[in-house]
């Protein structure tokens, strides 16, 4: 256990009189560490105090909270796992903290979520290459990674911010740092948000290229960029836009559609059934931002209703909620998504 409690967690009646409240003491063994978790001038304990409505004051190495005791748990369970994640070498910034709270509320909120463990420390998937460890933020993150642990065919939909891509290139990052595939291909269909393609310079793969950006910023987090370098001009990295996928079949690889709103019916089928022998398909996109001509059906959208409940294939359903970019983006996300789906009258 990475705390030493000095003081079981016990009820002390505050001058209100409630009942519920609970005095909780921690300490943490190694100094050095125990600043980190506390961070600059407390200000990871006061991102707690704030989530959580409790009060935490530190004192050394030794952190006491006070609160209602679902709350004081909650705060030691999320203090627990970033002690923890400092142990193993990681560092901690402000959206580590704000996840391992959400991950510790979940704890409470969803006691059926398998990946929890009710009172015990949180039980987090995490992907893991030399560079770098990505542990999960959200209840639906930490489903989706261990979907694509699992899984043969994993969709990951839903908002910006949600870490749906980034993931996704992790994993496959990591099955080819550990010799589970051979090779990992990228692709994403060539379909302007507003822009046009035919004016920028240079052939398919050059005009395709800006818009998988965010694929190759994920590939650069996870590995050297030296070895992606190597690794893209020995093929083993390919970025393959979904014009040139047709009459491939894709095995020992890793495969990555992004953006896969933007697929027409036909190309989502000829895409899906690319996969080969000792392959992982994930298909990332948000349904509620299709940027094909009206009329046209999203082949994401239809892939998700005509696959429901086929044997390997796990579909992730991101909320606005699992948004881990700047909060502002989170409320930047719900504001959108009133007003694209209104409440009836009735309801407001």
């Amino acid at each position: 256990m990475a705390a030493e409690y000095l003081s079981p967690a016990q009820a002390e009646a505050p001058a209100s009189g409630a009942s519920d409240t609970t005095h909780l003491a921690l300490t943490f063994e190694n100094n050095r560490l125990a600043s980190e978790l506390f961070g600059q001038f407390d200000q990871n304990l006061a991102l707690i105090e704030q989530k959580l409505k409790i009060d935490a004051r530190s004192r050394g190495n030794t952190v006491t909270l006070r609160g209602e005791e679902m709350a004081t748990n909650q705060a030691r369970r999320a203090l627990d796992h970033l002690y923890d994640r400092l142990l193993k070498g990681a560092s901690l910034d402000s959206s580590d903290v704000e996840g391992a709270i959400r991950m510790a509320l979940a704890a409470d909120d969803q006691l059926v979520l398998p990946t929890l463990e009710r009172k015990g420390k949180l039980a987090l998937a995490q992907i893991s290459t030399r560079k770098k460890t990505v542990m999960a933020r959200t209840p639906t993150q930490d489903a989706y990674m261990r979907a694509m642990e699992r899984a043969e065919l994993v969709f990951g939909v839903g908002p910006a911010g949600t870490g749906k891509t980034y993931l996704a290139v992790a994993y496959a990052a990591q099955l080819l740092e550990r010799g589970s595939v051979e090779r990992i291909i990228l692709s994403r269909p060539a379909v302007e948000a507003g822009e046009r393609l035919g004016f920028l310079p240079g052939d398919m793969k050059e005009k395709v290229d800006p818009y998988l950006r965010p694929l190759y910023d994920a590939l650069y987090d996870m590995m050297p960029g030296d070895k992606v370098e190597r690794a893209m001009t020995a093929g083993v990295i390919e970025i393959a836009p979904l014009a040139f996928m047709r009459g491939r079949t894709l095995a020992n690889a890793a495969v990555i559609l992004d953006e896969a709103q933007n697929t027409t019916q036909m190309q989502m089928k000829m895409f899906l059934t690319r996969l080969g022998e000792n392959s992982r398909m994930i298909v990332t996109g948000d349904p509620s931002q299709v940027d094909l001509p009206r009329g046209v059906t999203s082949g994401l959208v239809e892939a998700l209703d005509y696959l429901e409940g086929v044997d390997g294939v796990v579909t992730c359903r991101f909320r606005e909620m699992d948004v881990v970019r700047h909060p502002l983006v989170q409320r930047i996300v719900e504001a959108y998504g009133r007003r694209d789906h209104p409440k009836p009258d009735s309801d407001r």
